[in-house]
Parts: structure tokens; C-alpha cells; sequence
């Protein structure tokens, strides 16, 4: 049976709860994670852009509190704000990952953070010591920046007798996540900054439901950010083509790079550009027919996939036509006895079964997991002078946590599988001036640039909203960041979003 909820049912249930919880059992809870809220504050500098940015760094915690005014969560958050600037103009960015589970290490280390690990080829990072230090793409010259962790993973605790899954969640979740962001513009006074929210991977779901939060709660964004977005999980349901038909661009980006086609053109905008028309157009209305497709039809398609994914007609038919993810990353070196990877396809793994049907593992994602756990570590205890008992979670998954995929959008019935799409559009209506900028990389097959396409092009704005939607493109994988290039022209393109909004949508 599904759940009746809204912003106030998770923790007005946790309320129960702690009355009905002894004062040693309460205080098991907070010791982990105290009520009281921490920062520590150190001054650093660093050479970016062509100038010295001298900044503060905050490591600390955000106390949320239910609508009875309990505390029931301890968010661990990361500021940097530029130091002689006036926090009330200056803009101010909030910043999360996705999973859901993952803490906000990967923005943060990699990305827009001051300080970066420092990777660039699709290839797998060697052991410490590793390749760490100022980061000249860092976002703050254009924007302070506070990177928080969800609930359960990083330093972030439930409080109390509250248990974990009241957070975990698609609505409860977002209601922390607008809770924490609420609390940290209150506490260091930046209600009259430009605020912007970046999320990352289920971070873009979560972006949806927690801008319309924040609007519907008196907080009016300036701009926000979603980097390789996931939006709707409908579109995934086992029986619809759609998730084939958004895949087989990046099927396309992967195959020309890995010298997989015959005649490829001379850049992945070609091969995808060709890729796209075809894939909405005799793709789709191949896939619409199932089995009332003519065997002619059906012929001519394989044949044209097969030119542009750099797998055979035979398998192509065998599948037909419908090649699930982990199939192509299989198939597509199979003969050199190489896997791709999910996150970025350009990174090759070896399985232990190179006659298996689906990848062991996703080299993607291991050849850069290690040094951004290590590096982590070592520079929150030792850089930002940060101490705790409690171990940094890399995830808030493992024994007990079960995602609520639930969610009630501001308009329309309740979800069972949610699409926060609608939740952004009513923002956009409720504020005009909001822009949106949809960051994708061309080798993502974990949220691929087509499926975001499509699910912001269903979000119904009328055409002069349409103008505040902007897409833009990258080579690289569902980390674009990890290339030092690409994340060159991620800056160019997101400063150049900051300064159109951060003056509130004056022309």
C-alpha cells in the first residue's frame, strides 16, 4: 500500500518515536553525532584563473529540525567562501551527489572544490601517493560554495532515536536536503546572496523535488545545475523502448571511440549528431511496432545500428533490436576481450569470463574510487583541521537501508516510480527567472545525454520557459570533470551561466 506523505510525515513519525524511547537508548544515538552543531574554520589560498583566491574553509554540521522543532538529523557539510567579499551579494551554491547513498566527495574533490584529485585520461589512478592539489578550475571565483552530505553517508547522522530510513527516501530525503540548505542561508546570513543548487547523477532527481521545496518554503533560486541528470525513472519500466532509444547515441559516442565503425566521422559531435536523428526517428517508430514490424523494416534498422554501434547485425536481431546495457558493454570489445564502463564507456576492464554476458564490474568507477577515499580523508583531518570519531561513509547503503522510490509532485497524483521533472517545471512557472543548465557527458551510459533530453523536453513550459532550459555538452562520462579539458569548458560554460543570473534575471 503506498504511503501517504508530505513535508512534515517523516518527522512528526521520528517525534513518536523519540517519546517513546528510554534517555540511555537517546543518548547511544547522539553520542555518534551530537545535537550541538560543529564548524571549524581555516584560511588557505590557492593560484587559480590567473590570480590568487584567498578563501576560508568550514568543515562543520547542520542540525535539521522536524516542524516541532526536535532535531532529528546532523548534516556534515563543506564551505569555501572568498575571502573580502560581502556574503549578502556574493552567490552562494549548495552542492550534492546522488547514488542515492553517496556522500558529496566526488563534486567536491574533483570538480568545483578548491582542491582536486588530479586525473585526466580514462585510465586507472595509481596508488597514493596520489596526484592531489589546487584545483585551477575551482567554481569559487564565481561563487561560494557549500557541499553537504546525505543522510547516512559521510559524516551525516540521524539524530536521537531517529532512524535512517526516515530520510531515505525520494520526498524525505529532498525535505532534508531543503531543511539543511534553509538552515546553513539562516546561519551565515545569506538569504540576500544569488543562490544556485548543484546536484550530480540521482543528485538531478533530488535537485527537482528540493528546488520546488525551497520555492514553495520562500526561497527563490537563481539557477540551477543538473550534471548527467536522471529525472524520471518511468521512462525505465521493463515493456516501454524509450530507455533503448536514449542509450543508442552513447552506444554510437563509444563505438567511435573505440574505433568500433566503419567510415567514422571526424568527431563524436558527428556520430552522435547522426546517432540522435536516427534514433527518434526510424528507431523509435521501429521499436513503437514491436512485433507488427515488417521483417524488411526490421532488416534495414539492424543494419543501420549495427553501422553506428559497432555491433553485429546478428546480435542486433537476436536482441532484437533492444540491446540492454550491460550487453553492449560486453559485446562491444568482446573480441580484444576487453569490457567498457558504465559511468564513462571509454575507461576497458578485463572480466575474469570473457565468454560472460554481462561486465564483472565497472572499471569506471573502480580506477578512481580509491584515491578519492584516500584523499578525502587524509585532507579533512590534516587540511581542514576536522576530527570526529565517526568514519566517513563512502555510502549509506548496507544492512537496513531501502529506498522510499515514492514521491507526491506538486501537481498531478501520487508517483510509485517518481519524475522530479514536474517539480522543477512548477518551480520555473512559480519563478520565471529561474534559469536551468543540463551539464552531460557523451560517454555516459548511466544517465545518458538523450535521456535527459527527452525528459526535460516533457516538462510542458511554455515557450518563453523553454528559453531558461540549456544544454550543454562535453567529452567525457558521467564524471566529465575527470578530463582536465572538459572540465576547462565546463568552467568556461558555467561562468558564463553565473554571470547571466546571479543578477536575479535583470537584462
Amino acid at each position: 500500500m503506498a504511503q501517504e506523505r508530505d513535508a512534515a510525515s517523516p518527522v512528526r513519525s521520528a517525534a513518536d518515536r523519540l517519546r517513546n524511547t528510554t534517555a540511555g537508548e537517546i543518548e547511544e544515538h547522539w553520542a555518534r553525532a551530537p545535537v550541538a552543531e560543529t564548524e571549524v574554520t581555516t584560511g588557505h589560498s590557492i593560484q587559480a584563473h590567473g590570480r590568487t583566491l584567498r578563501y576560508q574553509a568550514t568543515a562543520g554540521t547542520l542540525t535539521i529540525r522536524n516542524d516541532e522543532g526536535m532535531p532529528t538529523a546532523s548534516l556534515f557539510y563543506t564551505a569555501y567562501t572568498l575571502d573580502g567579499q560581502a556574503p549578502g551579494s556574493r552567490p552562494v551554491t549548495y552542492l550534492y551527489n546522488g547514488g542515492p547513498g553517496s556522500p558529496t566527495v566526488w563534486l567536491h574533490m574533483g570538480a568545483f572544490g578548491p582542491m582536486r584529485v588530479q586525473t585526466d585520461a580514462p585510465t586507472v589512478v595509481r596508488p597514493a601517493p596520489f596526484a592531489f592539489g589546487p584545483n585551477d578550475m575551482t567554481l569559487l571565483d564565481q561563487t561560494d560554495l557549500v557541499f553537504i552530505d546525505m543522510v547516512g553517508a559521510g559524516y551525516s547522522r540521524p539524530l536521537g532515536a531517529t532512524p535512517g530510513s526516515t530520510f531515505w527516501g525520494v520526498d524525505q530525503d529532498a525535505d532534508a536536503f531543503a531543511r539543511a540548505i534553509l538552515r546553513y542561508t539562516t546561519k551565515f546570513s545569506r538569504w540576500s546572496s544569488p543562490k544556485y543548487i548543484i546536484g550530480e547523477s540521482y543528485g538531478t532527481l533530488r535537485t527537482g523535488a528540493v528546488a520546488f521545496q525551497l520555492e514553495d518554503r520562500g526561497m527563490s533560486l537563481n539557477g540551477v545545475i543538473l550534471l548527467s541528470s536522471v529525472m524520471n525513472y518511468g521512462v525505465r519500466q521493463p515493456g516501454y523502448p524509450q530507455n533503448f532509444i536514449t542509450l543508442l547515441p552513447t552506444y554510437a559516442a563509444a563505438a567511435w571511440y573505440h574505433h568500433k565503425i566503419a567510415n567514422p566521422p571526424a568527431d563524436v559531435e558527428t556520430q552522435v549528431a547522426r546517432a540522435r536523428a536516427f534514433a527518434l526517428g526510424p528507431y523509435a517508430s521501429a521499436l513503437a511496432k514491436g512485433s507488427m514490424i515488417s521483417a524488411t523494416e526490421r532488416a534495414d534498422i539492424v543494419r543501420q545500428m549495427s553501422a553506428l554501434i559497432g555491433i553485429s547485425p546478428a546480435f542486433i536481431d537476436n536482441a532484437n533490436m533492444r540491446i540492454e546495457l550491460s550487453a553492449f558493454r560486453k559485446e562491444l570489445l568482446r573480441d580484444r576481450r576487453q569490457t567498457i564502463g558504465r559511468l564513462d564507456m571509454r575507461y576497458l576492464g578485463i572480466d575474469a569470463d570473457a565468454a560472460g554476458s554481462s561486465p564483472e564490474e565497472d572499471p569506471s568507477s573502480s580506477a578512481v574510487t580509491g584515491a578519492y577515499v584516500s584523499v578525502f580523508n587524509d585532507y579533512v583531518a590534516n587540511s581542514l583541521n576536522y576530527h570526529t570519531d565517526m568514519d566517513y561513509r563512502m555510502s549509506a547503503r548496507g544492512p537496513g537501508f531501502n529506498w522510499d522510490w515514492n514521491h507526491r509532485p506538486p501537481v498531478g497524483g501520487p508517483q510509485t516510480t517518481p519524475n522530479t521533472a514536474i517539480d522543477l517545471a512548477t518551480t520555473m512557472r512559480r519563478n520565471p527567472y529561474l534559469k536551468v543548465l543540463s551539464l552531460n557527458g557523451y560517454y555516459d551510459s548511466a544517465t545518458p545525454f538523450l535521456s535527459t533530453e527527452f525528459d526535460l523536453a516533457q516538462m510542458m513550459l511554455e515557450p518563453q520557459l523553454q528559453q531558461n532550459l540549456e544544454f550543454t555538452y562535453y567529452e567525457g562520462g558521467h564524471m566529465m570533470y575527470l578530463s582536465h579539458d572538459a572540465l576547462v569548458a565546463l568552467h568556461g560554460d558555467l561562468a558564463r551561466f553565473y554571470a547571466e543570473t546571479a543578477n536575479g534575471g535583470v537584462r
